[in-house]
Order: structure tokens, then C-alpha cells, then sequence
């Protein structure tokens, strides 16, 4: 018997409820302990613990959409309100020197109130100005709770309170590797994706070369271009006054290219495809040249596919772009292996978590564009 999505979402927010809610360590890299929310909220707000309690049996009966996602939203904001009382309450006992950070159970009752929050939205089908308009409220909530103080105590607030300047360069570096090389494979991708279209025999040994270089291992990869780019720079020093290096931040933009390829060249590719053939016939018959045809038909009917090139290539490279940490490159991932050799997963989710998510708010703000754009097709 599969089990309803209402009646997930309640197991993922009762167990949420279960589990320790924070982890308590005595240090950034002790081992840690954790702490239930009846442990954490003991003498605190537990008018909050209730209403979550009723978020999750609400969960299981059957209410209208909006009421849906009008609770999902609130069992948001009530985890992460939760989340910042117990750490705020706990930190005053244990000192400076100690963290809390978010644990299993509240990663748990996030999960399953976005779960249901991405459920009501689906089944209620709100119009496309809706869903921008949940996103921005979504997004204004977020940052407010976080200018507002809320989750100072929180570990991974107190590694970003520390390394402010850093975050921010890093953050600057990170989205100038995930948009410098989305703009490199556009610049090459679109017009390879177009030449082969319009010459078929050149399609075969072009995707199968694209093909290999997706299938090299990002580390392996690094491992080809250090040798190559540090003789580059060395023999060429114009080469090494624009920033050419064997590690750094070009080799990851370089990197981060040739995996976008791909992507790009087939999306266009398919995109041409899937205009009718009667439509071309009928430009051809207006008498349009060649390229009229193409830049004047193909290319705005193919126009959804092009978004959805870009959308995959962003949000890849936007996960991608934490390997150039390991090579000198910036980006969050200079957070997350600092982390890693110091064994402070505190730090790591410095570097994860806004790589999440600025890779699903891409994820979402290209897939609205699609839909966008392919309503305003003939």
C-alpha cells in the first residue's frame, strides 16, 4: 500500500520532532552531542513545539491547497524560529567557545514542510505571476529572518560572522566562475550547437568528442590543464599577465567551460530540431535566405530549449565550481576544504549551503523563464 504525500510529509516532520534538533559541542571541531526539542525549549516557547505538534497532524488530513501552503510555510518559519531560540538559550550556558549546530531532526522537518510547501504549489497550480510572487515572499522571509538576528548563535552564522570580508569575496568569485563560464559556452556552444544543425555530417564526431570530455573526472581534468596551462604561462608571459596559471582560478573557469559544452551543443542542436518542418518550408516560400530563415524562425521558436541549455549549465556549474577550492580557485569551496582539513563541518556548511542555494533558486528562476517563454509561442 503506497503511503499518501500527506502522510510522508507528517512522518518527515514527526521524526524532525524526534530527533535531536541541535548538536552541541564544546568546540568547532570536538565531537558533538545532540540535543531534542523538548530538551532545547525546556522554560522557552512552547506554544511553538504545539503548533508544530498540529502542523504535523494537519499534514495527514485532507485541506485545501492554500491552506496547504499557507501551513508549510508557517512550519518553515516556525523550525527556523525554534532552531534560533534553542541555540540562543543553550549558548548563554555553554560559552563562547561553543556551537550549535543545526541536527537531524531539524534538517528533517525542514525537508518535509518544503515537501509539502512544493506539493500545495503543484496541486493548486497558481499562475505563473503566482509563483514568482511565492518565490519573492519566500526569498524576502528568508533574508529577513536572517538580517534579523535570529540564528546568530547558530555555528554555521557564527564561522560567517568571523570570515564576513572572506564570504563575500569568495561569494563574488564563485558566481564570476559560474557566469564566466556559462558565458564562455554560449559564446562557443551556440554557434557549434547551429553549424552542426546545418551541416549533419560534422554532428557525430562533435557530440562524441563533447561526450568524452564530459566523462573526465573534474580532479583528472585538473590533472591534464596544471601541466599544460603552467608550460602556457611559462613560455608565453603574455599568457601569464592575463592570469593563465596551472592552479587558480582560470583552470577552473577553463574546466567549468569545456563541461558546459555539452549541455549547450545539444540543446541547441535539439531545440532546431524541433521546429516543424512545415514552418521552415513556409519561411523558405516568403523567400527568406538561409540565414534569414535561421535567425528569423529557428532560433526564437527554439528559444525554450536555449533556456533550458542555460539552466542545466548554471546550475551545474554553480556545484562544480565548489572543485575550484582545491586548486586555489575561490569560490565556496575554499570554505568547504578548509573544513574538511580542519574537520570543521561547521565550516564546510559555510561552503555548502549557499551553493544549495543558489543552485536550486537558479533551478527555479530558469524553469518560471522557460515556462515564460514557451507561453508566448505561436
Amino acid at each position: 500500500m503506497m503511503l499518501r504525500p500527506a502522510t510522508v510529509f507528517a512522518i518527515l516532520v514527526g521524526l524532525g520532532l524526534w530527533l535531536p534538533l541541535v548538536q552541541f559541542k564544546p568546540n568547532r571541531i570536538a565531537a558533538g552531542e545532540g540535543i531534542r526539542l523538548d530538551q532545547a525549549l525546556a522554560g522557552g516557547p512552547v506554544i511553538a513545539l504545539a503548533v508544530l505538534g498540529l502542523l504535523v497532524l494537519s499534514c495527514i488530513w485532507r485541506m485545501p491547497d492554500r491552506m496547504r501552503i499557507v501551513l508549510a510555510l508557517a512550519g518553515m518559519a516556525g523550525s527556523l524560529v525554534v532552531l534560533g531560540h534553542a541555540a540562543r538559550s543553550l549558548s548563554v550556558e555553554a560559552g563562547n567557545l561553543a556551537r550549535l549546530a543545526p541536527a537531524s531532526g531539524f534538517w528533517l522537518m525542514l525537508l518535509g514542510f518544503s515537501l509539502m510547501l512544493a506539493d500545495g504549489v503543484a496541486r493548486l497550480g497558481p499562475s505563473l505571476p503566482a509563483r514568482w510572487l511565492i518565490l519573492g515572499l519566500v526569498l524576502v522571509a528568508g533574508f529577513g529572518i536572517l538580517a534579523s538576528g535570529m540564528l546568530d548563535q547558530i555555528s554555521v552564522m557564527r564561522e560567517y560572522a568571523t570570515r564576513r570580508a572572506a564570504f563575500l569575496h569568495e561569494a563574488k568569485r564563485h558566481l564570476q566562475l559560474a557566469f564566466g563560464s556559462l558565458g564562455l559556452a554560449l559564446l562557443v556552444g551556440l554557434p557549434l550547437g547551429t553549424g552542426i544543425y546545418m551541416m549533419r555530417r560534422l554532428r557525430g564526431p562533435v557530440l562524441a568528442a563533447l561526450n568524452i570530455l564530459q566523462t573526465i573526472p573534474s580532479l583528472a581534468l585538473f590533472g591534464i590543464m596544471l601541466p599544460l596551462l603552467a608550460w602556457l604561462a611559462a613560455t608565453l608571459p603574455a599568457a601569464g599577465r592575463w592570469g593563465v596559471s596551472g592552479i587558480g582560478a582560470f583552470p577552473a573557469l577553463i574546466a567549468l567551460f569545456l563541461y558546459a559544452l555539452l549541455p549547450v551543443v545539444s540543446n541547441t542542436l535539439s531545440g532546431l530540431e524541433t521546429v516543424p518542418r512545415a514552418t521552415r518550408e513556409a519561411a523558405v516560400g516568403l523567400g527568406m535566405t538561409r540565414w534569414q530563415v535561421l535567425g528569423q524562425v529557428l532560433i526564437p521558436l527554439a528559444l525554450p530549449s536555449l533556456i533550458a541549455a542555460l539552466r542545466i549549465v548554471l546550475v551545474q556549474n554553480i556545484g562544480l565550481a565548489v572543485i575550484a577550492g582545491l586548486i586555489g580557485g575561490g569560490g565556496f569551496g575554499t570554505f568547504v576544504f578548509q573544513g574538511l582539513n580542519q574537520m570543521a563541518m561547521d565550516l564546510v556548511l559555510l561552503g555548502t549551503l549557499p551553493t544549495i542555494a543558489l543552485a536550486l533558486l537558479a533551478g527555479i528562476v530558469l524553469d518560471l523563464l522557460i515556462e515564460h517563454v514557451a507561453r508566448g509561442r505561436p
